[in-house]
C-alpha cells in the first residue's frame, strides 16, 4: 500500500478534529470566561488535549482575542530567548495557547506565568492538575478510539480494545500502530473516498474490462 493511500496517514489523521465527550464549546468557553481565561487541560499523553487546544483557537478569535501559541516537547523543553522577550510586551487583547506546560520547571513556570500576566488569557495542557485551574480532563476509550477509527476507514479488523489497553489509553499511538499494520500489508482496507484494490486469488474470474 502507498503511505498516501494509508488511511491512518498523518495528513489523514490530522483531518479528525477533537470530539466533545459530555459537553459542548459554548459549555467549554462559558467554563473558560468564568475562570478569567486562565485555565488548564489536563489528560495523559495521545488524549488529545493539542487537538483540543488547536480548535479552541478560531473560537477565541471569534471573541476578539489575538491568539498565540507556544509549545515545548521532550525534544525541546527551552523557550528561546525571543520567547521570554515577547512575553513582556503582551496586552489584554492577548490570549496564550500554551502546549506542553509540564515541560518547564517550577522556578520558570513561575517565571512564565508572572511574564504572561498582562495577557488577556492563559490556556495549557498539562499531564497533571495544579498549575492552573482544570478547564477540562481530556479522557479516552475504546468506543472513542472506534469512532475515530470508523472516520477513517470503513473497514477494520483489528482488534481495538485490546490495541487501546496495550496503549494504556493513548490515541496517539494507537493510530501510529495502525498505520504500521497497514503499511505492512497486514489488512486492505475500504478508505473513505479509496476502495483499496483486493488481491485475487487464482480461483476468482478476473472481470472483463
Amino acid at each position: 500500500m502507498k503511505a498516501r493511500e494509508n488511511p491512518f496517514a498523518v495528513q489523514r489523521v490530522l483531518t479528525v478534529r477533537y470530539r466533545p465527550q459530555g459537553w459542548t464549546w459554548d459549555q467549554l468557553l462559558s467554563r473558560l470566561a468564568d475562570l478569567h481565561y486562565r485555565a488548564a487541560i489536563v489528560g495523559p499523553q495521545g488524549s488529545g488535549k493539542t487537538t483540543l487546544l488547536e480548535d479552541l483557537e478560531p473560537r477565541l478569535a471569534q471573541r476578539g482575542f489575538t491568539v498565540h501559541h507556544l509549545r515545548l516537547t521532550r525534544e525541546v523543553r527551552r523557550f528561546p530567548t525571543k520567547t521570554w522577550q515577547f512575553l513582556r510586551r503582551l496586552r489584554s487583547g492577548d490570549i496564550i495557547l500554551f502546549d506542553g506546560s509540564e515541560q518547564l520547571g517550577a522556578l520558570r513556570w513561575s517565571l512564565f506565568r508572572w511574564l504572561s500576566r498582562r495577557a488577556g488569557g492563559l490556556v495549557i495542557t498539562t499531564h497533571r492538575r495544579g498549575r492552573l485551574p482544570t478547564l477540562m480532563t481530556a479522557q479516552t476509550s475504546v468506543p472513542l478510539l472506534s469512532e475515530l477509527v470508523a472516520e477513517l476507514t470503513a473497514a477494520i479488523d483489528a482488534d481495538l480494545p485490546n490495541l487501546f489497553n496495550r496503549h494504556r489509553g493513548n490515541l496517539r499511538e494507537c493510530l501510529r500502530e495502525l498505520y504500521d499494520q497497514f503499511a505492512a500489508g497486514t489488512t486492505r482496507p475500504e478508505i473513505a473516498g479509496f476502495t483499496a484494490e483486493r488481491p485475487r486469488t487464482p480461483r476468482e474470474p478476473v472481470p472483463n474490462a
